[in-house]
């Protein structure tokens, strides 16, 4: 059996370490020389554990600062057509939104397309800033039907379309999505407080009420240090 390597042990020791609260969520852990001293092995190892922690999304470096535990990602299932209120607040997190631009429009020929339109129809284009805790996590660009919408507020259309359809009598579906990754533009990263290029996770998502109509096109981009997806089979 091979043995396992230095640096994996030293990784392993480290998570559970963070695991058992030894450190805390931003706080900045020991430099590379105190952690090679502490575990007796050069610096070039230590490095490697740091970084393959790093990879993970367990730590995060600051240059200049050090290394300091990162705060969790926020998850979403993809499964289902949960709502971003229901899932910051599954997490403990405190949901809002910040409204970019609301106005009703003829549809593009891409809206017509995935909402299923005749050219009578007009649309609401939404632009929302959703937040966790008041940290920008998404940036969004939301089309839907202006007759499903119609007898809704705004407000409560701004603050949870989702809670705002089902109060109003109508029931979801299921939703067609994918995802992809890209780097933030000048404009997203100016709106979600992130660097220029940053990674980004690009979903695009059609939501259907339960009689099958797509109500809603989402066109969301997601910070990728603050956010992640994950299957569940």
């Amino acid at each position: 059996m091979l043995k396992e390597p230095i640096y994996v042990r030293i990784h392993n020791q480290i998570r559970q370490d963070i695991a058992a609260n030894k450190w805390h969520i931003g706080q900045r852990i020991p430099s590379e020389r105190d952690l090679a001293q502490q575990f007796q092995v050069s610096r070039m190892t230590i490095r490697q554990a740091i970084q393959t922690l790093v990879d993970e999304g367990i730590l995060h470096r600051k240059l200049g600062s050090g290394t300091y535990i990162a705060s969790r990602k926020v998850q979403e299932k993809m499964s289902g057509t949960t709502s971003f209120t229901d899932i910051m607040l599954s997490q403990g997190k405190k949901p809002s939104s910040k409204l970019v631009s609301y106005y009703l429009t003829d549809p593009t020929s891409s809206e017509k397309e995935q909402l299923q339109l005749d050219s009578k129809i007009k649309i609401l284009r939404m632009e929302r800033i959703r937040l966790a805790d008041g940290v920008p996590i998404c940036f969004d660009i939301t089309s839907i039907p202006a007759d499903i919408i119609a007898p809704i507020s705004r407000p409560e259309i701004v603050r949870s379309l989702y809670h705002a359809l089902e109060k109003n009598g109508y029931h979801l579906g299921h939703a067609f999505q994918t995802v992809s990754a890209m780097l933030a533009s000048e404009k997203v990263s100016d709106l979600l407080r992130i660097k220029r290029g940053a990674s980004i996770l690009r979903l695009r998502q059609v939501t259907m009420l339960d009689n099958g109509r797509p109500f809603e096109y989402v066109r969301a981009q997601y910070a990728g240090e603050r956010f992640e997806f994950y299957l569940e089979r």
